[in-house]
Order: structure tokens, then C-alpha cells, then sequence
């Protein structure tokens, strides 16, 4: 019962979102507030109905209900609670439930807090975002039904892939969506305004705090999945150019663009036309993601192996909302006027040059992951494009982008001085040559790129660190004034220059990762010793042990360091009877931001297993830049200037009314 209570949740979800999406256009059209409210009811509707039928599928996968084909087909009796709940995400039809529920739930809080917004605006956006709702409550119902019932129930399940069995698998899918699923506000409002043929300084500000929630929810949804990657599969990288990594990079760049350009519509009411493209760029990258991992198309971990009628159904979709938004923007971006002008050396010209940089990054990553593809279908020839071409068209972009970050708020809005900026920002670049020479007198080996790409990055933190000295006037006024300017500034702006020194983080530990990585591979037999980077890792002992749904051998590894004991490690393999497959547990060993990192291999007939050590100094830092970049988006966001909510303007006294 609960299975068809899920579904029939899903129609009327469906139904519902048919209604939302023509009724209140109707409204618009006639003046006719009531029918343009009616936007408003639906979308929480929606929203409880679709939060209902996902419930269901979670109910019916932590009661184990077999009779169920996607738990079937996903899960185990056996499985841990976690596991089981996380496994309602780890299939196609689930993750594209969470998708669509995800949908419905940023269309319940712009109803819910869109009160600010001019009521035919709201109107347009709740219909436009029902749009997409309604065509993917399409596909899942007539493709990708999550709740269909098996005619002879089986006793016991299939089990989840176990590769999705980590807790990693909790945060990383949810995370990813509620960033791809977040950019559809910006695209239902850059429709909307299209439709309206208005748009002005307003309209970024009620755009810009939805897309940086969603590029918040991306970032971190990326971090997340690199790190689940690194630990997970136990390969020791934490990036592969994979296809289905570059559909999550490449809405992350546009957005990362989108959220400079709405900044500029906002402060000058400039680049009205750009901002909009970007908004429909941006979510239809988040579509062309589905596809990519949905269609078939691509072989990936990441990948969902589905038929084809899926594959062309997605492909439709796409075509449908990428074709009909560039064609509405093609026919009415004319018509929207343009806003004032600046000069090139300004924070507008400074961002401008940012979203140059982005969109050529991210139009490079576009090309590099279909252009295999296009070849295979056009000529049937396969060809690979991995880490080096990305690696050598990808990198230079970034150079002077982040040589550009910390010029741009040190340059004023309409016409800056450049000069004036280089000399704020001149103890950053003297603090970053000397980091250079540091680095050049400390390296042993590897790039000669690498020291000036660590001094980039720590001019980029330092230039962080000198905006927010400048503003509140360290060292140039009393101790206890510039606190008190530093507690007065907004949290924007606090927030901007976390986020750039957070990029900054994160390239130095990439730098340093990639460029003196120490490794040992080989097969090692009890009592027998490997050395990496001065540790001296002993296999002290090798052993199986039960799971509650697999079979484990673990290696334990005594660590030790100029003859001093550091510390236990102990990588495993698991064997998963169910599926007939086996995970690879790597061991890590945190030393400040530095791991060491083990993962096993195959046992060989002679009791000896193949073992993967690596040494992989700041390699944290990786992680920890997108977390430090992630807070400086929340610290933007709770500004009051920004808060989503944003509260109504006063209403007028009774006494000044009658004054009147």
C-alpha cells in the first residue's frame, strides 16, 4: 500500500504541476492577481505531495519491501539502516526522485519566501520552474517509475553496488543536486523576465542570493564527491577528468560567472543581456549533467547504465528547454535595455574580465567531454581526451584569472586606478616572491611550475587578507577603531574574501599533491617493510572478518617514523557475496594536511597482497578550500543586504495616511 500511495503522491505532484504552470501565465496575462496566486498554493502543494511519495520510497526501502522492484534491485536485508536509506539515491529512478523533489522544494520556498517579489514576477517563475517539474514527473512516471511491484516477490534483495556504500554516498548525491537543482531558479527567472520583457537592478537582486545557494550546494557537492573518490576507490587520485566530474565542473564555472555578472546588474545595472545568457547556460549545463549520466551515453562509476528510451527522453527534455529558453532569448534580449557604462579599468571591467576567464574554462571542459563523443557517433571512431589536454588548456586559463581576483576589489566601481590597487596589493606580492624563493630553496625535484604556482596562490590569499585590512584600516588607525569597522563590515564582504582564499588554499594543494606525491607499489608478505617519505609502514598481520553484508580482509600496518611509533593503519578489501564484487578500503593517516594513504590489491597464491602506498603532502588542502569557499557563500548569503527573504517595505502610518 505504501508503494501506491508513493506513486499516487507523484501524479498528483504531476498534476499539480500542470496546473501551476498554465494557470497563473493566465493570470499574468488578464491582471488577475487571484489566478496569479494560485502559483503560490500549487507550489506548496507540490511540494508535500512529491516530499510525500519520496518518504514512501524510503519507508519501503528501510522496511525491505522486496515486492518492490527498486529495492529489489538496490538493497539487502543485511544492509546497515544508513545504507539502506542512502540506497534509495544509489539507483536511477531514486536519484531521480530525489531530483525531482529537490525541484519541488525550491519552488516551495520561493513561494514561500518570494513575498517581495512583484506578484506577475512570482507568477512567471513558479510557472516556469513547474515546466521543468512537469516534464520530469513525466519521465519518471513513464520511464523511471520507482515503485513498480514485482509479480512473484523474492525473498532476499540484490544488494547496492557496493562502491555506493559509504557514508560519503549520504552527503554526496543530495549535495550535488540541490546545486544543479538550485541553478532552475536562476533560469526561471531569467525566463521569466524574458517573458516579461523587463529587467533591471531588481531583478539581480532577487536572483543573485537563489544561485548562490546552489553554487554553495555545488561546491560543496563537488568537494564532497572528489574526496569520496580519493578514499573510496582506492586509486589514490582525487580528480580523473571523468565525463560525469566535468557535467558537475562545468554548471560550477558558468554559475561561478553568473554570480559575478548578477553582482555587476546589481551594483550598475550593467550586463543585463550577459547575465540573463548566463542563467540559461548555467541550468541547461546542469541538464546536459542528467543526460551525460543518464543516457547511456558515457561508461563511468558515476554513470547509471540505463536503456535508451531513457536516454532519448532526457534528450528531449533538453532539447525542449535549451532550444525553446535560446530562442526566446534570441528573440527578445534585443529588446532589453542596456544599462550604464564603464570604464575598462573598473570592478565591473575586473569581473567581466572573471566571467571571460570562466566561460572559456568552462566551454574548453564542454568541448574536451562531447567532442569523444560527437567523433563516436559521426565516424564510430573512439577516442579518449583525459588529463592532458585538460591539464594544458584548462591550467593557463586560470593563471590570469587568479591574477585578476585580487585586483577586483581593490578597483572602484565605473573607473578605477589601477595603479593605486597594485601599490595596496604590493605587500601580497612581496610576501608571495617570498614564498618563491622558499619553495625554489626547499623543493627537491618535480615542476618547475610549481613554486610560482604555490606564490600565485599565496598572492591570492594575501590579497584576500590586504581587501579586508584596507577596509577596516589596520595599522593606519587605532586597534580598537578598526575592530570596530571590521564588526561593522558587511558580511559580503567578508564572505568575498573568504571565497578567494579559499581558491587560493585549494590550488596549493593541488600544486603540492601533484608535484611531490611519494609513492610505493609492490606485494608485501607479513613482517616485511615499505618506506615512503621517511615512514616505515610494517605489515604486521593479515586477517578476515565478517561484515554485515560482505566478507573483509584487512591488512594492519604498523607506522613508524625515525624509530618512533606513529600510529596503526588498516586498509581491507570487502567481498560482496551478493553482488559477486569486492570494494577496496584504503587506510589513511592524517599528519596536519598531509595523509598517508594505503589501499590492497590482490592476495597472490604465495599469502602476499599488493599494496598502494602513498605519501601525499597538503593534499587536505584540496578540500579544504571549497569548504573555506562554501562558508564565505553562507556568509554572503546571511547578509542582510542578500537574505533570500528579504523583508517588505515598511507600511505607511495611519496618521501620515490621513495626513495625506
Amino acid at each position: 500500500m505504501i508503494a501506491e500511495t508513493g506513486h499516487y503522491a507523484l501524479v498528483l505532484a504531476l498534476g499539480l504541476a500542470l496546473i501551476q504552470s498554465i494557470v497563473p501565465l493566465i493570470g499574468a496575462r488578464l491582471r488577475d492577481p487571484a489566478l496569479m496566486n494560485v502559483a503560490r498554493s500549487t507550489a506548496l502543494a507540490q511540494l508535500v505531495f512529491c516530499g510525500a511519495s519520496f518518504v514512501a520510497l524510503v519507508v519501503l526501502h528501510v522496511t525491505s519491501d522486496f515486492s518492490v522492484a527498486n529495492v529489489y534491485e538496490n538493497s539487502h536485508s543485511m544492509k546497515p539502516l544508513i545504507y539502506k536509506i542512502t540506497g534509495v539515491w544509489g539507483n536511477h529512478e531514486g536519484s531521480m526522485l530525489l531530483w525531482v523533489s529537490i525541484l519541488s522544494l525550491f519552488g516551495g520556498l520561493v513561494a514561500a519566501f518570494g513575498n517581495n517579489l512583484p506578484l506577475s514576477l512570482r507568477a512567471h517563475v513558479l510557472s516556469v520552474q513547474a515546466w521543468v517539474a512537469s516534464a520530469f514527473y513525466l519521465f519518471i512516471l513513464i520511464t523511471s517509475n520507482p515503485f513498480l511491484r514485482l509479480a512473484n516477490p523474492p525473498i532476499e534483495g540484490r544488494d547496492l553496488n557496493p562502491v555506493l556504500q559509504d557514508v560519503g554516498l549520504a552527503v554526496h548525491p543530495p549535495m550535488l543536486y540541490l546545486g544543479y537543482v538550485g541553478f532552475s531558479i536562476s533560469f526561471s527567472f531569467a525566463i521569466a523576465a524574458l517573458i516579461e520583457g523587463r529587467i533591471d537592478a531588481a531583478w539581480a537582486r532577487w536572483v543573485r542570493p537563489w544561485t548562490l545557494m546552489a553554487w554553495i550546494f555545488l561546491t560543496l557537492g563537488i568537494a564532497m564527491g572528489s574526496y569520496w573518490a580519493y578514499y573510496e576507490l582506492g586509486w589514490g587520485g582525487w580528480w580523473f577528468w571523468d565525463p560525469v566530474e566535468n557535467a558537475s565542473l562545468m554548471p560550477w564555472l558558468a554559475g561561478t560567472a553568473l554570480l559575478h555578472s548578477a553582482l555587476v546588474m546589481e551594483k550598475r545595472n550593467a550586463l543585463k543581456v550577459w547575465t540573463i545568457l548566463l542563467s540559461i547556460l548555467t541550468f541547461s549545463l546542469s541538464l546536459l549533467g542528467t543526460f551525460l549520466v543518464r543516457s547511456g551515453v558515457l561508461t563511468s562509476v558515476h554513470a547509471f547504465a540505463t536503456d535508451p528510451t531513457r536516454g532519448v527522453f532526457i534528450l528531449l527534455i533538453l532539447c525542449v528547454f535549451i532550444g525553446g529558453s535560446l530562442s526566446l532569448y534570441a528573440a527578445r534580449a534585443s529588446s532589453l535595455k542596456q544599462g550604464g557604462l564603464f570604464a575598462p579599468i573598473s570592478r565591473e571591467g575586473s569581473l567581466v574580465l572573471n566571467n571571460l576567464f570562466l566561460t572559456t574554462a568552462c566551454a574548453t571542459v564542454l568541448v574536451g567531454t562531447l567532442y569523444p563523443l560527437g567523433l563516436e557517433v559521426l565516424t564510430g571512431e573512439k577516442i579518449s581526451v583525459g588529463a592532458p589536454f585538460f591539464n594544458l588548456t584548462f591550467g593557463p586559463l586560470f593563471v590570469p584569472l587568479l591574477i585578476a581576483v585580487p585586483f577586483g576589489p581593490m578597483l572602484a566601481w565605473k573607473r578605477g586606478d589601477l595603479l593605486g590597487a597594485a601599490q595596496r596589493l604590493l605587500a601580497a606580492g612581496i610576501g608571495a616572491l617570498l614564498v618563491l624563493a622558499l619553495v625554489w630553496a626547499w623543493a627537491h625535484g618535480g615542476s618547475a611550475l610549481a613554486p610560482p604556482a604555490i606564490a600565485l596562490a599565496v598572492f591570492v590569499i594575501l590579497g584576500s587578507l590586504t581587501d579586508l585590512v584596507e577596509r577596516f584600516g589596520l595599522f593606519r588607525v587605532p586597534f580598537a577603531t578598526a575592530l570596530r569597522r571590521a564588526r561593522g563590515l558587511p558580511r559580503s564582504v567578508w564572505g568575498t574574501a573568504f571565497a578567494h582564499a579559499g581558491l587560493g588554499i585549494a590550488l596549493i594543494g593541488i600544486v603540492c599533491e601533484t608535484t611531490w606525491n611519494s609513492e610505493y607499489i609492490g606485494t608485501m608478505k607479513p613482517d616485511d617493510v615499505a618506506r615512503v617519505a621517511g615512514y616505515e609502514l610494517k605489515l604486521d598481520d593479515l586477517f578476515q572478518r565478517q561484515g554485515p553484508n560482505y566478507r573483509e580482509m584487512i591488512a594492519q600496518f604498523d607506522v613508524s617514523r625515525d624509530g618512533r611509533a606513529v600510529s596503526t593503519m588498516t586498509p581491507s578489501k570487502r567481498s560482496f557475496t551478493t553482488r559477486g564484487a569486492s570494494t577496496t578500503e584504503a587506510a589513511l593517516l592524517t599528519r596536519g594536511a598531509s595523509q598517508l594513504y594505503v589501499s590492497l590489491g590482490d592476495a597472490t597464491a604465495e599469502g602476499a597482497i599488493a599494496v598502494r602506498i602513498y605519501h601525499k603532502p597538503f593534499v587536505l588542502l584540496i578540500w579544504w578550500g571549497p569548504v573555506l569557499m562554501a562558508f564565505g557563500g553562507v556568509l554572503s548569503l546571511s547578509d542582510r543586504r542578500l537574505r533570500v527573504g528579504a523583508p517588505k517595505p515598511a507600511r505607511i502610518q495611519p496618521h501620515l495616511q490621513a495626513a495625506e
